[in-house]
């Protein structure tokens, strides 16, 4: 097998000159025994004909949104929902701002919104709109939600100045759809339990004890393994974040609720992702009604119990664990220490105030092997992407615990 063989393969062409090299493209496609599927939109008919695409696959070329249904067609839904991969070759300056924004005017745009598939862009533009600040941070969007960027090479471009901007080669856009096919399954056939959030300790009916986690590396960490083919569950403290498609989802409130929830969820699991920030401490009562101030109180007691460590007390065999440890000072020592009392075959670490409740994070990563990685400031779905890149390799090599 080539990685190729059999996949569905969904060629969008948009309006650049570089769209003849489309044409080699689906060629190689076809050539590796993919079935290969091709989109194009009104711009694109400029450049390219349809009728050449048809000819080189045998397949079907799809070029209006609004063609009409039937049992055996189901527009942008059905093409989103049966392809392993969509590859953009050329991307314009204009469609990669679509996509960034999530823009569904056309039918490639319609097809990227829809579809759980892995996505490969291949940018084409004059070298001053690819390094314009809106193009870089529309590429910069796109990478963060994991679609793979075929970096566009130095050369003749089509107003006849030398620069960057010119369409990668045919062959090095077909390598990326299959470095990112490989990718796609590299967690196939494996089950991850991943926990997100925070959680809440409640005093009353109306307050907690809660902390500012907003729950987005938990949930990054879910995208970036189903985009590797897990079979991921998410059990999650309160959060406004919308669930990754293909995540099972369990809400729940308190530590208690969390730890019922994982040892329930990690029966036949091949990895625990504790990625919450889940509360030390809790009430040891709470109050049935809201609790009233008097006019004279000055004080109001709390007793607090401790909760249970849930990934401490999971010691299930051949079960990989990664932990977080998000700390105020001594932040390598506190995370080895972790990492070696929890049995743990991972842990990242950073700071707690810089990271909980922020955008980006900047960690370093312990492995029970003795090794250590440091990452720079990214992003949380950046840091999910090497995180879940680092757990495939583990669960490779059978390293499941800490010795």
């Amino acid at each position: 097998m080539n990685g190729l063989e059999g996949k569905s393969i969904l060629l969008g062409v948009t309006g650049g000159i570089a769209a003849y090299k489309a044409v080699t493209i689906a060629s190689l496609l076809v050539q590796a025994r993919a079935n290969v599927d091709v989109v194009m939109t009104e711009a694109a008919q400029r450049f390219v004909q349809p009728l050449t695409f048809s000819g080189i696959t045998r397949g079907s070329v799809h070029i209006d949104p609004f063609a009409a249904w039937r049992n055996d067609f189901t527009g942008h839904v059905g093409l989103a929902r049966n392809a392993d991969l969509l590859v953009v070759a050329p991307a314009t300056a204009a469609v990669i701002a679509r996509l960034a924004l999530g823009l569904a005017d056309d039918l490639v745009g319609l097809i990227a919104l829809s579809t759980h598939a892995p996505i490969v862009v291949a940018p084409a533009m004059e070298e001053g709109m690819l390094h314009h600040p809106a193009t870089q941070g529309h590429l910069m969007t796109l990478t963060a939600r994991g679609v793979r960027i075929v970096e566009p090479t130095y050369g003749r471009l089509a107003s006849g100045a030398v620069g960057e901007g010119r369409m990668a080669s045919p062959e090095a856009v077909v390598a990326t759809v299959r470095e990112a096919l490989w990718r796609s399954t590299r967690l196939r056939g494996k089950k991850l339990v991943i926990t997100a959030g925070g959680t809440r300790e409640p005093i009353d009916p109306v307050r907690y004890i809660g902390n500012r986690s907003s729950g987005a590396m938990g949930y990054a960490l879910a995208a970036a393994a189903i985009a590797q083919g897990a079979d991921v569950t998410l059990v999650s403290g309160p959060s406004a974040l919308r669930s990754p498609n293909g995540a099972t989802l369990v809400n729940v409130d308190t530590a208690l609720e969390m730890y019922r929830a994982v040892e329930q969820a990690i029966v036949r699991a091949d990895a625990l992702v504790m990625a919450a920030a889940v509360a030390d401490f809790r009430p040891e009562t709470s109050s049935p009604r809201k609790i009233k101030k008097s006019g004279a109180q000055q004080h109001l007691d709390l007793r607090l119990v401790r909760n249970p460590d849930i990934l401490a007390s999971i010691t299930r065999p051949n079960l990989l664990k990664v932990g977080f440890a998000a700390e105020t000072e001594n932040l390598l020592e506190n995370a080895a220490q972790k990492l070696q009392a929890k049995g743990l075959a991972m842990i990242v670490a950073n700071d707690a105030e810089a990271t909980i409740g922020a955008a980006s994070s900047t960690a370093t990563i312990l492995t029970a092997d003795g090794g250590v990685t440091e990452l720079p400031t990214m992003s949380k779905e950046a840091l999910a992407a090497e995180i879940v890149a680092m757990i495939v390799d583990l669960l490779g090599r059978g390293n499941t615990h800490a010795p």
